[in-house]
Order: structure tokens, then sequence, then C-alpha cells
């Protein structure tokens, strides 16, 4: 009996490009598919599979933060003295992020809503005070909610409205500076509230003026305009200024009226009366000086030749000096240098001085109003800054 015996090297056979492996296992044919290589004949040229991106990334950079608009527009002026100040990011802010400061500081309190910062002053701001509006940047500045921070700092300035001429009129009456006297008609603002005395400097409270003294010629008192800054009120000004060490110019500004506001709530008022000059080219040509409503001196005055004169209408006293070596031409060509005292400079090159004359009362000076020695020393102490010289005929 003939017996087969199954062997141990299996018969490869290629079945639809895989290879069969057949072994014979007591007379049975058991096959194994097992992984092939491509037949020869069967090779198919196919692309590369393309590459997968990767199921996580990193997290985006937070784009940056800033600013959009500011309200008011910067460099504006005349801005109301209670007007909100807004500035708008790009996103809302972080809940502990920094806030923009304004210089000077001001009573006020800031609100978020959304992407606007709105700031609202609960004391008006001074009158012609520039604001400086900053809003921090860098690592330490303002952040966003994102995550987001402000690249750089941006700085923007405005100017506040100007006060009213009105209220400056009642608090130079009431500091003494005027030859009127200001009442109010209901009840005036505390010169210890603060708040009250900046928001009366927009609108002032009624009341009326009156003249102290019965003396002053009908000339100064045509000059009074309440509500008006006319060469009356320049006056006054340029007084308090060279009384509260502040250039005598006259004119409105911040620093004036932080010194009126300091005045007030010190109580410091003026100790040397009102003053006015009066000369009249009339021949024989004279200057008068009233102190508080009375005459106080009336001399012998020389004025402008024709060919020079001495302009009419009123100025102030801007400038004084003790003495002075004054020099110029004469109309015939001539150069002078005559030493001159007691000047108190009220228009341009013209002034009231002392200047040696053989006599006086005619015109024979370029302009200015010449006095005798005597009479220029008394004249002077009045002749104080803001002094009103007015010249007639």
């Amino acid at each position: 009996m003939t017996t087969y015996q199954a062997s141990r090297r299996p018969a490869r056979l290629f079945i639809g490009g895989a290879i069969v492996l057949a072994l014979v296992v007591g007379g049975v044919v058991g096959a194994l598919v097992a992984r092939s290589s491509p037949s020869p004949h069967a090779v198919r040229h196919t692309r590369p599979p393309a590459a997968i991106a990767p199921t996580s990334t990193a997290p985006a950079a937070p784009q940056s933060l800033t600013v959009t608009q500011v309200s008011p527009a910067p460099n504006a002026v005349g801005i109301a003295p209670t007007a909100p100040i807004t500035v708008t990011l790009s996103s809302p802010p972080a809940p502990h992020s920094p806030l923009p400061t304004l210089t000077p500081a001001t009573a006020g309190s800031w609100q978020i809503q959304g992407t606007a910062l709105t700031f609202t002053p609960t004391v008006p701001f001074s009158p012609l005070s520039e604001i400086t509006l900053t809003v921090p940047g860098g690592p330490s500045g303002v952040a966003g909610a994102n995550g987001a921070l402000l690249g750089q700092a941006t700085v923007e300035q405005f100017r506040i409205a100007n006060g009213s001429v009105l209220r400056l009129q009642q608090l130079l009456s009431l500091l003494d500076y005027s030859p009127l006297a200001w009442s109010p008609t209901g009840t005036a603002p505390s010169s210890t509230d603060a708040a009250a005395q900046v928001a009366a400097l927009y609108a002032p409270p009624p009341g009326t003026f009156s003249w102290i003294d019965r003396g002053w010629p009908r000339h100064l008192r045509a000059l009074w305009q309440p509500g008006v800054n006319s060469v009356f009120t320049r006056g006054l000004v340029m007084s308090f200024q060279a009384d509260h060490g502040l250039a005598p110019t006259g004119r409105v500004g911040p620093d004036l009226w932080s010194a009126l506001m300091q005045a007030v709530a010190a109580n410091t008022v003026n100790t040397g009366g009102y003053n006015f000059a009066f000369a009249n080219k009339a021949a024989p040509e004279t200057l008068t000086i009233y102190h508080n409503g009375r005459v106080v001196l009336r001399a012998p005055a020389n004025t402008g030749i024709a060919a020079s004169p001495t302009p009419d209408g009123t100025f102030p006293v801007n400038t004084r000096l003790r003495r002075q070596i004054m020099r110029g031409t004469n109309p015939n060509g001539q150069h002078y240098a005559d030493l001159v005292q007691f000047i108190a400079y009220f228009h341009g090159n013209d002034a009231v001085h002392y200047m040696d004359r053989a006599d006086y009362g005619i015109p024979q000076s370029l302009g200015c109003i010449e006095l005798p020695l005597a009479d220029a020393a008394r004249a002077w102490p009045y002749l104080a800054y803001g002094t009103l010289v007015m010249v007639i005929n």
C-alpha cells in the first residue's frame, strides 16, 4: 500500500495576483492567501497619497487692539465744559484693563459699554483749559477681552470753551478791582463751593451792577458795558494780572480763570482802589487823575505836535518804568536821547512821563503826555497797570 505524505513545501499558485499557498495535508488541500507583490505584468503606476493635515493646531495669536475713534475730535476747540469724553476701541476691553487718563485730572467717572469707554465729568472743566487724553499702550496698557494689547499709547488734546465775560466782570467787582459793585439778586454760589463756582463761570448768576462812587466823570461811565469785553474790562483784567504774578496783557486765558478762582476762594481783594486818567488836548492842555471817584491830580500837560499827535481814545497802562533814556528822531531829522522819569506807557511808544520843558499846557511832544517833575511823581503811583488813560479833543 502506498502512503502519501504531505509535502512540507507548499505549492505556490497565482490567483488574481495573490499568492495561494497550497498545502496538502492528509489528502486535503488547504489554501492560505498571503500578501504578494504584484505580478510584473500587472504593475500599476499611481500617485502617492496626499499628505493629511494634522487634526491639532497651535492657537492663533489675537489681533492687535486699536483706537478707532475719539470724541471730542482731536484738537477741537470750544468744547462744552461738561461734554463726555469717549474712546472707542476695535474690540471690548478686558475687565481689569487700565483706563485712559485726563490731564489735568478732573472729577468724574469712566463707564464701559461694549467697545466704548466714556468719561463723564461731575465738575465742569475750567474755561479755556487744554485737556490731554492719554490711552495707555504697550504691555501695561489697555488690553482687550480677547487678549489683544494696544500697541502704543494714543494721546489727543482739545480745548474747553471760554467762560462768560459777564461772570468775569462779576468776579472782578467782588474782588474790588472795578469801580462798580455787583450784588446778586438771589443766592450766589458760595466761595467755598468749587463746583458751583466753576459752573457759574459759564452760567453767571443774576445780579446788578452799581457805581461805588458818584464822582466818576461821564467819560468813564460811558465806557462801561456789562457782558462786553471792552477796553474797560481789559483794564480791570490787567490790573488783576499785575497783582497776581501774571503778565498784564489783558487777555483772558486759563491762567486768569484759575487765579480768579483762587482769589475768590481765599477772599484776596484789591486794596489799591480804582484809578482813571483823563487827558484833555483843549488849550490849556491838562491831565486829570481820579482815584476812587475823587480828583487827586490836575496838572498842565504837553501832548503831541501836529506832525506826531497824541491819539484820541482810551488805552490801559501796559508798561511802567521809573526812569529811561528815550531815543528817537524828531520830524526835522535830528536824533534825540532824553532822560525822562515816572513813565507809564499806554499806547505804543506814547507814555505819560516827566519831561524837562520851559512851560507846559501846549503841544510839544511826539505823542507822549509830558508833565512837570513834581506832578509826574504824584501821578505815577496812580498810573498802575490797567489804569485807563483817556485822550480827547
